[in-house]
């Protein structure tokens, strides 16, 4: 797909001003320069040309905010003036896979006063003895050359990768904090079935109290009753026997 046709694919329904990021990776530049690219992208902020065939960047149009910039396997070979004159603002420079062979070809960004970080993975220019101290030297405003820093430290993940982590871990503390949730609603859950349960209990125990109660209330009725009948018993035999002794008094 051609470049110019890739790019008006890319807006998407948008205006070339309400456009940040523009990747048109994989296309064909016209003639081996950039085509489509106007000033009305003014507020672009990423902009990636990775393997589209690039030769020249006479045409790269004035990219105010532009801070970070793919030109990676390109046939790129110097020129590179347009960069500073187009891209001032400039933070992040990937050239790697491109045809640049010496030192001279890079004295263009010295006037890139915010470069930060410039990649020339795979460029002739990377065989050259002292490659990195001189390219330290000729761009002193460079911390980060081909991902690390004049000590060898390792450049930190890109702010796009910041961003995801930080999305990461708040998911990470939403999923937790729905874990809390669920868990504490289990324990509620968990007091109120104990509280059931004790209650239960409870009423059990009063249960069996009551039932108790009246099982000996019914005992001593039963006693009662008993005792009456004896008393009864023993007051119908008296009777008996006080009316054998009339008896036998009334003969004599």
């Amino acid at each position: 797909m051609e470049m110019k046709k890739r790019i008006s694919l890319e807006l998407r329904n948008k205006t070339p001003a309400e456009v940040a990021e523009l990747v048109v990776d994989n296309c064909r530049s016209s003639d081996g320069e950039i085509e489509g690219l106007t000033d009305e992208f003014k507020e672009l902020e990423f902009l990636s040309m990775v393997n589209v065939g690039l030769t020249s960047l006479a045409k790269l149009p004035k990219l105010p905010k532009l801070r970070k910039l793919e030109l990676s396997d390109n046939n790129i070979s110097g020129s590179l003036e347009t960069l500073a004159e187009k891209c001032a603002n400039l933070t992040y420079l990937n050239l790697s896979g491109n045809k640049i062979k010496e030192l001279s070809s890079l004295e263009a960004l010295q006037n890139l006063k915010n470069l930060k970080s410039l990649d020339l993975f795979n460029c002739e220019i990377t065989t050259l003895e002292d490659y990195r101290e001189s390219i330290f030297e000729l761009l002193p405003q460079v911390t980060y050359l081909d991902g690390f820093d004049a000590e060898d430290n390792e450049a930190p993940d890109s702010e796009a990768d910041d961003d995801d982590d930080d999305e990461d871990g708040e998911e990470g503390a939403g999923q937790l904090g729905d874990y809390e949730e669920e868990e504490e609603e289990e324990d509620e859950e968990g007091s109120e079935g104990g509280e059931v349960g004790l209650s239960y209990l409870m009423k059990e125990d009063i249960q069996d109290e009551e039932d108790d109660g009246d099982y000996v209330e019914e005992e001593e009725e039963e006693e009662g009753e008993e005792e009456e009948a004896d008393v009864r018993g023993e007051k119908r035999k008296r009777d008996a026997e006080d009316e054998g002794e009339d008896d036998d008094e009334d003969d004599d």
